[in-house]
């Protein structure tokens, strides 16, 4: 059945909500029960009406439940459904959590027990409710008979609230969380995770941590929130958010070399950054999950830990690039057996030939002449791991912890208890490539003026000098020669592969430079250096012009 009537109700709550934030309130439980307002017993008198309710009780019930509603008067409204305890949690919530300050309604025609009705809401947000928004959608409610007191009540449902509720789910009113940014690139080419997806994890940390400084304006919402806390569909816009722009120091180019590289090979992480300034080009991921291996993940970087080593044992004097050094196939220290990958061993070499074919043996050979504080030093005091890096999003700086007798031989062929991920290992590329550490960066650090970590001392020249030449030998005619193939200009590189419990396969690591490009990859379970990590930096390095 069909009538004409129509009726407007509304009024203004006793309290204007303007608290600044989010606010948040569960229908679950609101919408959850089917006993009926009154309160009365199962026994009630056997003269209550049955049936249908009439045109009348639905009219008049729809017409005192919104005019409760709309005044603010939760527990009249709630009484009149048959589900109080439920209705009074959700039109509270309604009122207090999702920022109403005044509601009016309009009912339609109704169509036998069910009633349309449209919603004018008025929304107050911001300090002192500062902002006001107009809310204004289309609902309905239907009327049923009491199960036990044979009343005309509303049959509760989160469709009463707002028709895009279903069971289990929230509204929440409040900023749509950061201010938006569009991320540049360091020429100003914008930088779109559709197209560059191992940004889509960096960008969001970017928006997080800048997108007030970059000019962004954060936006206000009515969301639904699911059971679990995901973040739904808009049904309202409070304050429209606007995007700012925020320059990176990545190199569009470099990236997209990056997000191609990458993905030949599972698990596999690469960093490209800039020597002497330490600005980071590009960096991309390509894995099973969504975890930022190439800035967060811990890993022994084998070999590519000799960059480090070398330094550390050429400063010392116990070694320099032309001077001999025993290459057995087997050395024992520590209370361990260690030997060189193949199985190899070089007669009358210099260490610079040791370096260039990665033998392990030359360096365990000589632990018994180290403290265990010599490495940790070296890393931390030329190299700057495990120092507080502020890149501009969060960052597993590396850690070379001091080593005791028995972890001192794996530390020196980056193995024990060393981790890395490709930012640390590609910053020690460019440290050795520019003879001084400069901390890596995403943002420009005069964007909002944060600590960057220093190194306390510069490579020697003299070292600086014999350790590139060294890196140069292993990339033109050493364990990375293959893959440096065909690249002109200033090259250098480090291979390595290091082993893991429980793995078949070791991991692949290699890194290198070129020219003002220095980078760093790994690919777990990868192999051998140069056969699966190598071809990805060589990939980036070409791409850098």
């Amino acid at each position: 059945m069909r009538t004409g009537v129509k009726y407007v109700v509304g009024g203004v709550f006793a309290a204007m909500v303007g608290v600044a934030g989010v606010g948040a309130y569960n229908v679950y439980e609101a919408f959850a029960g089917d006993s009926d307002a009154s309160g009365t017993s199962a026994g009630a008198t056997a003269s209550r009406p049955t049936g249908p309710p009439t045109e009348n009780e639905v009219r008049d019930t729809a017409r005192d439940f919104l005019a409760a509603w709309s005044k603010g008067d939760t527990e009249t409204a709630a009484l009149l459904t048959d589900n109080a305890a439920g209705a009074r949690q959700a039109l509270t919530g309604f009122h207090d959590e999702a920022r109403v300050s005044k509601v009016t309604f309009e009912a339609g025609q109704s169509s036998g027990a069910k009633v349309p009705f449209h919603v004018t809401a008025e929304l107050s947000v911001g300090k002192g409710g500062a902002e006001h928004s107009t809310w204004a959608y289309d609902s309905a409610l239907r009327v049923v008979r009491g199960k036990t007191t044979g009343k005309a009540l509303v049959d509760w449902q989160p469709t009463v609230v707002h028709p895009g509720l279903r069971r289990g789910e929230s509204l929440q009113t409040g900023s749509d969380g950061a201010p938006p940014v569009k991320a540049v690139d360091r020429n100003g080419t914008e930088l779109d995770a559709s197209a560059l997806p191992s940004l889509s994890t960096i960008l969001p940390a970017l928006r997080e941590s800048y997108g007030e400084r970059a000019g962004g304006v954060q936006g206000i919402e009515v969301r639904v929130l699911g059971e679990r806390g995901e973040l739904g569909k808009t049904l309202h816009t409070i304050v429209k958010g606007r995007e700012g722009t925020l320059r990176t120091t990545l190199d569009a180019n470099v990236q997209r070399a990056a997000e191609a590289a990458v993905k030949d090979y599972r698990e596999a992480s690469v960093v490209v950054v800039k020597p002497g300034s330490g600005d980071i080009l590009a960096v991309a991921n390509h894995r099973t999950d969504q975890f930022n291996a190439a800035f967060q993940g811990r890993l022994a970087p084998g070999s590519t830990m000799k960059v480090v080593t070398a330094a550390m044992l050429m400063e010392k004097g116990l070694v320099s690039a032309g001077k001999s050094v025993e290459c057995p196939k087997y050395a024992s220290a520590g209370g361990r057996s260690f030997h060189n990958q193949g199985m190899f061993a070089i007669s009358g070499g210099t260490f610079s030939d040791s370096f260039a074919r990665s033998c392990n043996t030359a360096f365990v050979g000589l632990a018994d002449r180290l403290s265990g504080t010599d490495l940790s030093g070296e890393a931390e005091e030329v190299f700057g791991l495990g120092k507080d890096w502020k890149v501009g999003i969060p960052t597993f700086d590396g850690s070379v912890p001091q080593s005791d007798g028995a972890d001192t031989p794996a530390a020196l062929i980056g193995q024990g208890r060393i981790q890395a991920n490709p930012l640390n290992m590609a910053s020690v590329a460019a440290t050795a490539k520019a003879g001084y550490f400069s901390q890596p960066v995403l943002v420009p650090q005069e964007l909002d003026d944060r600590p960057i970590a220093h190194a306390s001392r510069t490579l020697p020249s003299s070292v600086a000098t014999q350790l590139r030449a060294m890196m140069r030998r292993t990339a033109v005619s050493g364990t990375g020669a293959r893959a440096m193939a065909g690249l002109g200009g200033d090259i250098g590189a480090k291979t390595g592969s290091a082993e893991a419990d429980g793995q078949g396969d070791a991991n692949s690591w290699f890194l290198g430079y070129r020219n003002d490009a220095a980078a760093a990859a790994v690919v777990q379970q990868g192999g051998h250096g140069g056969d699966a990590a190598g071809p990805i930096v060589r990939r980036v390095l070409a791409a850098r012009r």
